[in-house]
Parts: C-alpha cells; sequence; structure tokens
C-alpha cells in the first residue's frame, strides 16, 4: 500500500517554492517588436581542482582504479580554458553577441585574462559558486555564496544579480540562501520555457528556463552524441519555440562549456546553429538579466 503522507512530504520542498500554473492559462507575455524567441547563451567556466576528484571524467581510471591527480581529465578541462574558450569569444564576437558568463568565484583570479576579456566583451557574470563543487557537498553554502558574489565583484565592479548551482544542485536551503544574498534570478530550474517566479524566505526568486537539453555536457559528456548534436538538436528546438512563439514567447538557452564545444570538431556546429537562429526575424539575443528585466515589465505592465 502506498504512504501517501510519504509521498506529500517528498515533494513538498520543491512544490512549495511555485504553483502549476500550465502555459496556455498565463497572463499573456509580449517581447520587443512582437519577437517569438528569446535566445540566451550562458558559457560556463569552472574551477576543477587537481587535488580532488574530477566533477566530470572523459577517460575512466586504468582498471577501475582511481588515481590523483587524475592528469588526462584535469587537463581535458584546462584545454577548454587555454584554447576551447578563445574559440567562443571569436564566435560569439563576430556576430556581435554577449554571453552570460557562469564563471566560479575562484575562476576570477585563476583565469583571469579570460574573465578579463568576457568582461571586455560585455557579458553578463553570474554566480557558478565559488568552486565547481555541489551545494549539497559544500560545507558553508551562505559563505560560499558571498565569496561567489564578493568576487565576481570586485573583478567587475557589480554584484551578480543571477545564479547556476554547479551542477544544478541546490539544498532544501539554497534557494532562501540566494534571495538572502541579493541573487535576482536562478538557472538550476529547467522548466516552462518562460521565466517563473519562485518562493524563498527572503521574497520571490526568478527562474530563468536554463536547459538540460541544449547543453554540451549533457550531449557530448553525458549521452556522447555525435559533434553535429548541437546543431541539429539546437535547431530543431528552436524551430519548434519559433512556431509555438506565434501566439506566446518562448525563451531557449544554449548552454556551452569550453572544453567540449570549444574543441576544433564541434565548434563549427554551434557556428552553424547561431546563423541559422540569426536567420529568422523576431528573436532577440539577450542574457539572463535583460530576460528577467522584461519579464518583470511585462508584469507590472498596465
Amino acid at each position: 500500500m502506498t504512504d501517501q503522507t510519504s509521498i506529500d512530504q517528498t515533494g513538498h520542498s520543491l512544490r512549495r517554492r511555485l504553483d502549476y500554473v500550465p502555459i496556455t492559462q498565463r497572463p499573456p507575455l509580449k517581447l520587443p517588436g512582437n519577437a517569438r524567441v528569446a535566445v540566451w547563451t550562458i558559457v560556463n567556466v569552472e574551477n576543477w581542482s587537481p587535488a580532488g576528484a574530477m566533477p566530470r571524467a572523459v577517460l575512466p581510471p586504468p582498471m577501475g582504479q582511481p588515481l590523483l591527480p587524475d592528469v588526462p581529465n584535469w587537463a581535458w578541462h584546462e584545454y577548454g580554458m587555454r584554447v576551447g574558450f578563445w574559440r567562443f569569444l571569436e564566435v560569439l564576437g563576430q556576430r556581435k553577441l554577449k554571453a552570460t558568463f557562469a564563471v566560479n568565484g575562484t575562476a576570477c583570479s585563476l583565469y583571469r585574462e579570460a574573465c578579463a576579456a568576457a568582461r571586455e566583451a560585455g557579458w553578463e557574470f553570474m554566480g557558478h559558486g565559488f568552486m565547481q563543487r555541489p551545494m549539497h557537498k559544500v560545507d558553508d553554502q551562505r559563505a560560499a555564496i558571498t565569496e561567489t558574489i564578493h568576487a565576481i565583484e570586485a573583478f567587475t565592479g557589480r554584484r551578480p544579480r543571477g545564479w547556476e548551482s554547479p551542477g544544478l544542485t541546490e539544498t532544501d536551503e539554497t534557494l532562501d540562501l540566494l534571495a538572502e544574498a541579493g541573487i535576482e534570478y536562478v538557472a538550476d530550474w529547467v522548466l516552462d520555457e518562460q521565466p517563473v517566479p519562485l518562493r524563498t524566505r527572503a521574497g520571490e526568486i526568478i527562474s530563468v528556463p536554463y536547459t538540460v537539453e541544449i547543453n554540451d555536457v549533457v550531449m557530448s559528456a553525458v549521452q556522447q552524441q555525435p559533434s553535429d548534436e548541437i546543431f541539429r538538436r539546437g535547431r530543431d528546438q528552436f524551430d519548434r519555440l519559433y512556431l509555438d512563439g506565434r501566439t506566446t514567447p518562448r525563451v531557449m538557452a544554449i548552454s556551452i562549456h569550453p572544453y567540449l564545444t570549444g574543441v576544433p570538431h564541434r565548434i563549427k556546429y554551434l557556428e552553424m546553429l547561431y546563423d541559422h537562429i540569426l536567420g529568422h526575424d523576431g528573436v532577440v539575443m539577450w542574457t539572463g538579466a535583460e530576460i528577467v528585466d522584461w519579464y518583470r515589465s511585462q508584469r507590472t505592465a498596465p
């Protein structure tokens, strides 16, 4: 016999954050110029400590015996910061696009040149944890959030408005701590194709639709799809959102990592995806903060 009380308790901590409102029953939204889709790109820059287990691995340990330091998997990621990131900068710059820069707080000093290049390109900096470590493995979440905010503010002169937890991980308290620290939006809740308000003990925080679908960690590292998957899946995702956007606008996220999509055999497919999207009228290419500002303006409009 199913214990209904146990089921209710299991779902309570998340369900109390938001109401169930079908997308067909929401107040109408309108993008500038009657655009159909707002596309935002998230470039993820992380600090993988050579002293610990890698957040992700491309090469399994020989004979199943993990070894530290994990040279090949650490170097796999490090390549992204030394080479792959600069391909992103070129691809986006050539198309006059600005990314949301999801960055570990410690990366601001560790990868200073890359972070400076993102700052000079006008990208929006978003908190992504202090180091690349899941939030439920962080000893003091409040301190890690505060240190990340301070590191970004010291580097850019501005406090970050958004947050993406490492691995999209949260505990029951994470949203409350983020709101109390002044974070305005989060990318951990991968739902709805439109922004959604979430409740916290410090007031409202906005979920901007992030993605585990058009995300190179999922496509390339987890599912191990062919190199062109980001173009094929991204094109199909955009085309459907563009169709749906005739009646109500949608948000499309493209999440990329330098060590994955920044490699030679994948980068051209990212270029192809952007060129496909930019070949359509009725599209805005925004940062997460721009999407939040638009959404709030729509909610307060007469």
